[in-house]
């Protein structure tokens, strides 16, 4: 039964936790990017320090999630959609060209400053005297929000001079060495792999724009090739003796990257394959129509067949016959009609008639067309929201009961695709989706029960679909999945039981369907390499009473003592979490952990866990000591 309006403010569906487990995900993603090189560095560093700064605040809320205000929760949310804002624009930063970063510097920091300016504000909404914190997290998250605020009014200093190098370089035909070299040098574009990174990035740019960049992409390739030229010579004049004598005889030496790696010829028309490769056009169809499947140059499944012009290195190439007095290759059309945009009427028609086929079609006309709107919807955003918008959904959730097995499993796959997008995810379930991907969990494709089993988690991140999945029985199969599945099908089961399972409803349901067992089997045995999503797991259903009493039934002291020594960071601190679960309230269990040596373990977690263990191990320990001062003034009375 779905919540009530009233039943929603409650944070019991797992709101809190879903939150601040989402902001602890987006920190560690923030973390792992690599450190940034080029124009923007100091802008990019200064925000993802404030991100991570951040985490000590999310990590001690992590515990009493559930607890949290209504009003709290929303400014949770907020600072979330902030954080999230963030990310993205350090990704794109990181991914994008440095050519546009340095030459539109005033368009980037104002992108810096505004998602500054939402974290800012989703803090103002955030009482840190009403959150059960320590002083040290309080008085660091006041100091970020302070530096937050000082941010705003900061403005980052344009590099004058590179400013006026650049602009000199792109309007001047011949550049200077000297100045090339400089501009090298403070893009970070030193070498070929650089400068074909950036190569990648503009033709991302011209893909991804609704339009002309407000830069010419033609003057960007123009600057480049200019950059490339003088980064080989600056590689190769130390090494090379140069002999002018000669050197009006001889023909120009065709750069390796504009050559096609199947003809290994000059390239006119570069094409990319899915697998990010580019081939001369007429060369890779070839390869294509003689039924390989597969990249020529990497030998990696090709996903799909589809072929993207590569306007910036056509360009480059272009160019570059142009400088050597080497005749331009024939041309398929101006720059403009090749525009990707153009090609999204084409995009329509063809999931038309792929919808067409799915509703009228025979089995191998479903299956085949089942099959490219897995793909279409794997490749790309645009992609989900036109294939939705066509009314593929439907569809696709009539095709989860075909008897064919190869079609089931591209329309489970089809669906979990499309539930990355958010507006999808209400249409999935809408359509009643949900009891259908659960018969598909309990088929005999191992494949199409995994992606079952990714889907439902996918659309478990929606708090009141967590509820609807329990109700379609997901949770049973979900659990017969995790012990005689596949092992990536045994990780995407653990991943959606564990989303499932912050509700508190389906905690019951999952103690009462056996899960406790297998989840303790598995800490047992190591070799299945699922002791951190078990852990995990027990360390949420311990929070209901009833997923606390089959836990203890289970006598899981000694092994969680173990787990406590010797796992990693992340292992000891689930098994911490756990053990104060069972102990907090157990003297039995308190007894039992302190015989077994668990006070040694609780110490030395205090000194070099994580965060939270070091709070789970202090709190126990604190615990272990109370109960151990009442036993002894018990005994002096006697």
């Amino acid at each position: 039964m779905a919540p009530t309006a009233e039943e929603e403010e409650e944070p019991e569906i797992g709101g809190g936790t879903a939150a601040v487990e989402a902001l602890l995900e987006v920190v560690a993603e923030v973390s792992a990017l690599p450190e940034p090189r080029g124009p923007l560095r100091r802008m990019y560093c200064d925000l993802a320090r404030r991100v991570k700064l951040l985490a000590p605040l999310f990590d001690e809320l992590r515990d009493d999630a559930d607890s949290l205000h209504p009003s709290e929760l929303r400014g949770l949310e907020s600072l979330c959609a902030a954080v999230v804002e963030a990310r993205d624009v350090l990704r794109s930063v990181n991914e994008g060209s440095k050519l546009y970063q340095v030459l539109r510097p005033k368009r980037f920091e104002q992108i810096f400053l505004n998602a500054t300016e939402s974290i800012a504000k989703a803090l103002d909404e955030i009482s840190l005297d009403d959150l059960n914190i320590s002083v040290e997290v309080k008085e660091q998250t006041e100091l970020v929000h302070a530096q937050l605020h000082r941010a705003k009014e900061s403005i980052e200093s344009v590099d004058l001079q590179l400013y006026r190098d650049l602009n000199w370089a792109l309007h001047e035909k011949n550049s200077d060495h000297t100045v090339l070299t400089r501009i090298s040098e403070k893009l970070q574009l030193k070498n070929k792999t650089d400068i074909m990174k950036e190569s990648v990035a503009l033709h991302e740019m011209v893909i991804s724009s609704d339009g002309e960049p407000d830069v010419s992409v033609e003057d960007m390739s123009s600057l480049l090739m200019k950059l490339k030229n003088c980064v080989l010579e600056n590689s190769t004049s130390a090494n090379i003796e140069r002999k002018p004598s000669f050197a009006k005889h001889r023909s120009p030496l065709i750069p390796d990257d504009f050559r096609c790696p199947i003809s290994l010829e000059l390239m006119k028309d570069p094409v990319i394959v899915s697998t990010g490769q580019t081939y001369e056009r007429s060369y890779i169809q070839k390869w294509l129509e003689s039924g390989h499947k597969t990249c020529p140059k990497t030998q990696q499944p090709l996903t799909h067949s589809t072929l993207t012009p590569n306007f910036v290195l056509k360009s480059l190439i272009a160019q570059w016959c142009d400088a050597n007095g080497i005749e331009l290759p024939k041309k398929q059309g101006s720059f403009q009609d090749k525009k990707p945009g153009n090609s999204s009427d084409c995009n329509r028609a063809g999931i038309t008639v792929l919808l067409q086929k799915l509703a009228n079609g025979n089995q191998e006309e479903q299956r085949a067309a089942a099959g490219e709107l897995r793909l279409l919807a794997k490749r790309n955003a645009d992609n989900r929201i036109c294939i939705a918008e066509a009314g593929a959904i439907p569809l696709l959730v009539q095709l989860l009961s075909s008897p064919d097995p190869r079609t089931q499993e591209h329309a489970v796959t089809a669906l979990l695709n499309l539930s990355i997008n958010e507006d999808n995810k209400g249409l999935i379930v809408k359509a009643n989706a949900l009891p259908k991907i659960v018969e598909v969990l309990e088929s005999e494709s191992m494949e199409a029960r995994e992606n079952a089993a990714a889907a439902l988690f996918s659309l478990s991140v929606v708090d009141q679909n967590k509820v609807l999945i329990g109700e379609a029985g997901a949770i049973p199969a979900l659990i017969s999945l995790l012990c005689r599945g596949s092992p990536r099908g045994k990780k995407d089961a653990a991943t959606a039981l564990f989303n499932l399972c912050l509700y508190q409803g389906n905690k019951v349901i999952a103690v009462k369907s056996g899960i406790v067992v297998h989840l303790i089997r598995m800490l047992v045995d190591p070799s299945g390499g699922m002791v951190d999503e078990a852990l995990a797991i027990l360390a949420i259903l311990a929070s209901n009473q009833e997923g606390k009493i089959a836990i203890a039934q289970s006598e899981p002291i000694p092994l969680l003592v173990k787990l406590m020594k010797t796992g990693s960071a992340r292992v000891r601190e689930n098994a911490a979490a756990l053990l104060f679960s069972l102990c907090n309230g157990n003297e039995h269990q308190m007894r039992a952990a302190k015989e077994l040596g668990a006070e040694e373990a609780l110490k030395e977690l205090v000194e070099t866990g994580t965060e939270r263990a070091k709070r789970k191990a202090g709190s126990l320990l604190g615990l272990i000591r109370q109960t151990a001062e009442a036993s002894d003034g018990g005994s002096a009375k006697l």
